[in-house]
Parts: structure tokens; sequence; C-alpha cells
């Protein structure tokens, strides 16, 4: 950075209940960015999200007592002029089209537990976002060609391999699914995170711990995370860690972020969800979400279900926007790497920890070099370095790399606009049921998404 210039941080889907609050307060609780004098500018489609997301953003500066620059845009190329560092995390209609890339696949008979990253869901949700993303990316070419692209958007592995493949954009994912597989891991060992060394690489949302460390003894932490796990009663935590401890005794190693995530990519995993049946439930006989509405209610997992009332009150109005709400109890930084990445590179200040997903580039071995993977890196003034990973089992590797060739595949569909290529795609996927009903699927997932799709001739 030269001191003459303001650090310019763009945030694309500001307007995002999930993403933008938390975003916001970790720019502006970083002390050197603040040191910057930073220009923050929140972008969205959604001018009325926007307005509550700057009205939010300066709020925040103000109980902290700086003074960015905040400005707020519809317009894209106004809001990546000048830009440093953008941050994405993008969705339209969310839960509209989830709800079918969970439901179709599975009417088809495809085994598919979760319908966001892995699977012909995750095939679909790419394909939407495919568009806006490299709308970006494209943009960034021409506008700010030396900025840093840092991407939440899903499904994560495919969207990074398809700017990395497509564009010059610098671009790294980011996921906290690591934090997931950490807590997860202090659970059964009985220590806390902090006192935990680790080592993990593999697929966004598919990831192993090839090493479990205790801090300053570097004692192996694996015999006993084993043991405990034996003594675990199967029903504890169900819907999160049964499919993990299998895929440890299976395999040796322990996968996070949890079962509904992990089983997007094997067959086998629907017996270890008993949330799948809540997820969207709607009864077909007398309701039709997607042409009547309402949407049916998202379910995460049984675990972060709470019992619901029989009968609820209309929602208060303005009650969508209750995250842009203040408490000083929120001022204070998350577990997000997006604003340790842009001190490190912005200013020269190493930071290790970092889990990231880029190109692989050798960094685990056995994979191809240009599929996206995650892996651990640490960040300074000259970029993102990831580090070279120990080869994994050879059934692990096996796995990611049919999901390498799938990417390849469904980034190929979207540039040569080929529904054939997509079903050949789907028929490689580990969830697939019949030619028959693959073309059927795709048919109807084209068909119910055509305002969105890309075309695919």
């Amino acid at each position: 950075m030269t001191s003459s210039k303001r650090l310019k941080i763009t945030l694309i889907g500001a307007g995002s209940l999930s993403f933008a609050p938390l975003t916001i307060r970790d720019i502006l609780l970083s002390g050197p960015i603040a040191e910057a004098g930073p220009e923050l500018c929140l972008m969205d489609i959604s001018a009325g999200a926007l307005a509550h997301s700057e009205a939010y953003a300066r709020e925040v500066a103000q109980k902290l007592g700086c003074s960015p620059a905040i400005t707020s845009t519809t317009e894209l190329e106004t809001s990546l002029a000048g830009a440093d560092f953008v941050i994405t995390a993008i969705e339209k209609n969310r839960y509209f089209y989830w709800s079918q890339d969970f439901h179709v696949p599975r009417k088809y008979g495809f085994k598919q537990i979760f319908g966001e990253n892995g699977g012909p869901g995750g095939m679909f949700h790419t394909l939407r976002n495919l568009p806006p993303m490299l709308e970006i990316a494209r943009a960034m070419e021409r506008i700010c060609p030396d900025a840093w692209l840092i991407n939440f958007t899903n499904p994560e592995a495919k969207i990074v391999e398809a700017i990395a493949r497509l564009t010059s954009v610098k671009c790294v994912g980011l996921c906290h699914g690591i934090g997931m597989g950490m807590e997860q891991i202090s659970r059964i060992l009985r220590i806390p995170e902090e006192e935990l060394e680790t080592a993990a690489c593999g697929l966004n949302h598919f990831a192993w711990f090839q090493s479990i460390r205790r801090k300053g003894t570097g004692e192996d932490l694996y015999p006993l995370l084993k043991a405990n796990e034996r003594n675990i009663p199967w029903l504890a935590h169900w819907d999160e860690i049964a499919l993990s401890r299998v895929m440890l005794r299976t395999y040796g190693l322990y996968p996070y972020p949890g079962t509904n995530h992990i089983g997007e990519y094997i067959r086998w995993s629907e017996e270890f969800l008993a949330g799948t049946r809540l997820q969207y439930f709607y009864d077909p006989q007398t309701e039709n979400p997607w042409k009547e509405g309402p949407v049916p209610e998202f379910v995460y997992s049984i675990a972060r279900l709470e019992e619901k009332p029989m009968f609820v009150e209309p929602e208060a109005q303005g009650e969508v926007h209750k995250p842009f709400s203040l408490d000083e109890a929120d001022l204070k930084p998350s577990h997000e790497q997006a604003v340790p990445i842009v001190e490190a590179i912005a200013f020269g200040q190493r930071r290790d920890g970092l889990t990231v997903n880029v190109p692989n580039r050798g960094s685990i071995p056995g994979l191809p070099e240009d599929m996206v993977v995650e892996v651990p890196a640490y960040a300074d003034g000259g970029g993102i370095h990831a580090k070279t990973m120990e080869p994994l089992p050879e059934a692990i590797t096996e796995m990611i790399r049919v999901q390498g060739a799938i990417h390849k595949l469904v980034i190929e569909a979207y540039t040569e606009q080929s529904r054939n290529k997509l079903l050949q795609a789907v028929l490689l996927d580990p969830t697939v049921s019949t030619y028959n009903n693959a073309i059927a699927m795709i048919n109807e997932m084209c068909e119910l998404q055509k305002d969105i799709l890309p075309p695919l001739q």
C-alpha cells in the first residue's frame, strides 16, 4: 500500500443478513485498516437492503470512534473503481432455488442428502452463481486488475475454479467449515481448541484432518480421538458427527464440516442424516411452493431445529433486518479470515493458520493441478501461499479426484452452453440413479430455473 492512497475494500452482496454485518464489523475493528483511513464501499442490487447495511456500517463506525469513508451503490463498476480488495457473498432468491436443488434430484432417485455444494443440486447452484460471479471477475479485470477477490459465494470450490480458469483475477475462496471441524474434534478429545494444532486439506466441505497434535508438546492426538470416539453414544450430535465418526473408523482420518455437507459427495450417507426429510418439507397434495409459494422452511440439521409453536403471529415489520441491529456485545472480531488476509497483503503483516480454497498446484499430491482444493496457507505482502501437504489415503484421494472431473465438466457445460456436458457431470456423480432419470432431472431443473440459468442447448 502507498501512503497516498486510501485502502478501498468493496463488499458485494452487502445486503446479505448473514454476511454483511459480520464482515463490516471485522473491517472496522481492524487496527491496521483503521490506521490506513479506509474506504468501505457497499454494493448490492437491492437498494432497500443496501440502505440497512450502510446505516449499520455508520453506526458501527460511530461506536468505535473511527472515520472510514463509507459509500454504497447498486452499480457494480462504481463499486470496483479503485478497489484493492473485493469481498463477495452473493445469492439470488436463495431459498426458492435451493428448495428445488434439494427436492428435484431426490424425486428422480439421486441419493443426495443436501443440495448446496455437491451432487446435482450443487451443479445447478454453480450454474446459477457463475454468471454474476464471472461478471464481477471480468469487471475487475477491466477496472481494478490488481485487486484481490475474496469469495464466500458457494459452491465455493466450483466458483473459485471457474474464476481461476476463465479470468486473470487473483482469487481465494474462504469457508468457516474448518472451524466447525475444530469444534467437533475439541469436544471429542475434551481438549480446548486453543491447545490443538492441526493440518487439514481436501475439498471444500469434504476436507480431512491429516494431523491433530497438542500445541507445545507435539503429542499425536489421533489415538486419543479414536479411543474417545468409541465411547460416544451413537445418537450424540447425530446429524453433525455420525457420518464423520464412521468415516474416521473407515479411512483413519476425521473429515469436516459435518454430515450434511460431507454427505453431498458420497452415495451412502443418507442413513446418517436424520433431518433429510425435514428440509423444505411440504405436502405436494395441497401445496405447490414453486408456483404459488411460500417457500418451505429450510432445516440445516436437527440440532438447530427449535420446537415450533402450533400457531405463530405474523412477523413484526422490519424483523427481517434484525441482524443489522447493533449490540455492544457484537463489537468483537469474528473467526472469519477475510480481514486477516487483507491485513497481511495490504500491510505486509504475515498471517499464519489460514485455510483457503485455491488451485492445487501440487499442494495435495495425486489431485489435478488446476483443481481448486482446500489447504492450509499463510499470507503476507507477496500474496497467499498454500502449504504442501502429505498425500491423502488413496480412497479419499479418489473420491476427491472424481469431484475434480465434475468441476471441470460443469464449467465446460457453462462455457460451451452444453446440456450434454452437464449430463456427463451428472452421470459421473456418485449420487446418480439412472441414465433416464438423469436426463429427466436435468430437463425439469432447466425448465424450473430457466429465468436464472445460463442457456444450455
